[in-house]
């Protein structure tokens, strides 16, 4: 079968990108934006949230005793964003819990769930309101014009999972800086941020093992203490970095993406300013219409088997494309195109934009109190916000196998 090879605008824009895909009687062939390898892609709701759920479909390649010796596109992916770091550091991100299966899943994921506790977050309420409140009015005297991306967005995430996770105030601009640098710059310092970050994630473990305190570090630290298989200093360290990483780049650009979403829906906007009460629908509505993950990790065939109409061979790649699903009109009728900040979801989520099964992202309450957060002073709290420059003039960039994302958002408050 010929692979269909995607575009970052496929990848983003869903009714055009998968429609035709959806109607393939087989999952189709599929190489992702940047890359080489074709994978099966799934696109259906049912099928993606199946598929994330299917024991026959795993994340370790590696642990499938026939597995294909072909070319593996999360591998291909991996040296792409691996090209240049120092060797030594790279095992610090190539060991995303969302690459592991079962025990070993469990096993790093479980210290983590006991500290990301739901008191912990709702804790946090206020510092975000008070940060956001400071963001904003900082912003106000010098022109009412601020970058939503750069000088509210970025900062804000940073504050909150520092301040949750235990990094010092005095060190959270460095550590914004190196986020940025790593995760979402030109790449020219990407080696040194990451050398920066896991430097100083290895330096605060050490501080809260000798010192704890009331942060999600100490608990950390506290649980691989107690645990029967507890974590090595290199895992710890690993997932330290990942909740910095992954706590400030991917909220920071939903809420720039999420505002900008209002923006080009000015009559969904004024109907938030004009009844708070639909913050709460429009929040995962927004969650939903931008699903800022467009394509999960890569899933692999443990065995031969029938999969959503497919013949599946042991060790084949399955990508699932989450934003895709979480259009899919099968789902959500013919309104799933369009943003609906009053649409009513059934029980649970009702999208997949924080994943499904035991990868679920273990940051979505936390993502739900910033957004509500957010939404309330952007929006509901005022109706003057605007671009502060034309629709077509917006810059946006892309990553291997994603779609585009904003670069930045200016806007006048």
């Amino acid at each position: 079968m010929t692979a269909v090879h995607l575009t970052p605008e496929q990848v983003q824009h869903t009714a055009p990108g998968y429609a035709g895909l959806r109607r393939r009687p087989e999952l189709p062939h599929v190489v992702l934006p940047g890359l080489r390898t074709p994978a099966r892609l799934v696109t259906g709701y049912a099928d993606v949230k199946a598929a994330l759920t299917e024991p026959r479909l795993v994340r370790d390649r590696g642990a499938i005793p026939s597995g294909s010796e072909e070319a593996d596109p999360q591998d291909e992916l991996m040296e792409a964003a691996s090209a240049g770091l120092p060797a030594e550091y790279v095992k610090y991100f190539s060991g995303h819990l969302a690459l592991f299966d079962a025990e070993e899943h469990a096993r790093r994921r479980a210290p983590l769930t006991r500290a990301f506790t739901a008191r912990r977050i709702a804790a946090l309420r206020e510092f975000v309101e008070r940060k956001a409140d400071e963001l904003l009015g900082a912003a106000e005297p010098d022109g009412d014009v601020i970058d939503l991306l750069g000088e509210f967005a970025y900062p804000l995430s940073t504050h909150v999972i520092c301040e949750l996770v235990g990094v010092d105030e005095k060190d959270r601009d460095q550590v914004c800086a190196w986020i940025r640098d790593f995760a979402y710059g030109d790449g020219s310092r990407m080696g040194e941020a990451l050398v920066g970050i896991v430097e100083y994630c290895k330096e605060l473990v050490v501080r809260r093992r000798a010192e704890p305190t009331e942060d999600l570090i100490s608990a950390l630290v506290e649980g691989a203490r107690e645990s029967e298989d507890p974590l090595s200093d290199d895992e710890l360290v690993g997932i330290v970095f990942l909740l910095i990483n992954t706590g400030i780049t991917p909220p920071a650009l939903f809420l720039a993406h999420g505002a900008l979403a209002l923006l080009d829906h000015p009559e969904q906007a004024a109907r938030l300013h004009a009844e708070p009460e639909l913050l709460r629908t429009a929040v995962p509505e927004l969650l939903r219409y931008i699903t800022l993950v467009r394509i999960g990790a890569t899933l692999y065939a443990a065995e031969d088997f029938d999969f959503a109409g497919t013949a599946l061979t042991a060790g084949e790649a399955v990508t699932v494309a989450l934003l895709a699903a979480d259009h899919d009109p099968e789902e959500y009728g013919e309104s799933a195109e369009r943003l609906d900040i009053t649409r009513e979801f059934g029980r649970g989520d009702g999208r997949l934009a924080f994943g499904h099964g035991a990868h679920y992202c273990i940051g979505a309450a936390l993502g739900r109190l910033v957004t509500t957060v957010v939404l309330d002073r952007l929006f509901v709290g005022r109706d003057s916000l605007r671009l502060a420059t034309d629709r077509e003039e917006l810059e946006f960039g892309h990553w291997p196998a994603d779609g585009f994302h904003l670069v930045s958002l200016p806007v006048r408050l």
